[in-house]
């Protein structure tokens, strides 16, 4: 790899910028690909491209065969990360789930006495109100955003962040009617439709999850539903 390539390759992960590096193995020839198109194929044939974006969604390497030869796709995705909002008992459940699955996950909760570190062990912990904490977190294509706390002093800030973030996820727990007077908040601050269509509410897939254990199982499934049904 040139030190140009390289370069720009750094840079991307440092910025946590999801990049595919696709190789001709025939002719050595390298480039970078993005998942929203930052640049394109610069002449590569466009299954490339196309590959590049399937392969990011993957997170799983695959080669390629093109008129010019195999292609080698190798995906750079920043790590996957979980912000919980709201330190109770379906993110007690939820937190190690999450870990196990490939997250690292930071729960947020102002209130203290919630927010322990024996309440939530080996999990990064923000006693920051939610919109302060958000804007520290920056949420981008590879996080989660999910808020548990039914207080709409502490979901609404976290819900407004995440919609103006690229947080391939955003899911809220509450009933179908909680939810929809939070639509209509939210409404109210400005978001159309189409933009609050990106919450999942009630959060999680619809398996008749009774217990908080089986509840973060529901919001989980969801979540890796979310993140690799692009790739079918």
């Amino acid at each position: 790899m040139d030190r140009a390539l390289l370069a720009q390759l750094n840079a991307d992960r440092a910025a946590k910028v999801p990049v595919a590096v696709a190789t001709n193995l025939k002719s050595g020839a390298q480039t970078l690909l993005y998942l929203y198109g930052k640049r394109g194929a610069n002449g590569w044939p466009n299954q490339v491209a196309e590959r590049a974006r399937a392969v990011l969604v993957a997170d799983k390497a695959e080669t390629v065969e093109t008129e010019d030869g195999p292609v080698f796709l190798n995906p750079f995705n920043p790590p996957l990360r979980l912000i919980a909002v709201g330190a109770v008992h379906i993110t007690q459940a939820l937190a190690p789930m999450a870990s196990l699955a490939g997250y690292a996950v930071t729960v947020v909760d102002p209130r203290r006495t919630f927010a322990t570190e024996s309440r939530f062990p080996d999990v990064v912990l923000s006693n920051a109100w939610p919109d302060e904490a958000m804007a520290g977190l920056k949420p981008d294509l590879r996080t989660a955003v999910v808020t548990l706390t039914h207080d709409p002093k502490l979901d609404d800030p976290a819900l407004d962040a995440a919609l103006k973030s690229d947080a391939f996820y955003i899911g809220s727990l509450g009933s179908k009617k909680t939810h929809n007077a939070r639509l209509e908040r939210l409404r109210r601050a400005g978001f159309s439709d189409n933009e609050l269509a990106r919450i999942h509410g009630p959060v999680g897939l619809s398996i008749g999850a009774k217990s908080p254990a089986e509840i973060a199982i529901s919001i989980l499934a969801q979540m890796t539903q979310a993140l690799r049904q692009e790739a079918a």
